[in-house]
């Protein structure tokens, strides 16, 4: 089995998430049945089975945050790109997330897309901030 997980953790680094058909040779080279390697590339959290978005955007829903706003914030984004939290867009450009920290609650709210931080974000500078990633 560890072989089967180093071979994933391979093709999600090299791919950024499991790529059917490298499952598919996984399986007939290792004579693992592909539903088992399925359930095993469910289990783990950090693999995917979908490519990567081309922006991810966090919003931390942390208490700080939150009572600044994170709510409205995570609302408008919805609103915009038509995504709830842990969905990408049908474009595959973004992604979006929520975290409970982000552990820099003096800039609450807090927002990052791809690593940037717009801190005390706000839901119009969402928007703004959106826009420059479109």
């Amino acid at each position: 089995m560890i072989n089967l997980v180093g071979k994933l953790q391979d093709i999600q680094e090299e791919f950024g998430y499991l790529k059917r058909d490298k499952l598919d040779e996984i399986s007939r080279e290792l004579k693992i049945p592909l539903a088992r390697i399925y359930s095993l590339a469910t289990f783990y959290s950090s693999f995917s089975l979908t490519p990567p978005a081309k922006h991810s955007i966090t919003v931390c829903t942390g208490t700080a945050c939150y009572i600044k706003g994170a709510g409205e914030i995570v609302e408008r984004i919805i609103e915009k790109l038509g995504i709830t939290p842990g969905e990408t867009t049908d474009d595959n450009k973004f992604k979006l997330e929520t975290v409970n920290c982000l552990g820099a609650c003096a800039l609450a709210p807090l927002v990052t897309i791809d690593g940037n931080y717009y801190g005390n974000m706000t839901p119009e500078k969402i928007i703004e901030a959106l826009e420059t990633y479109l």
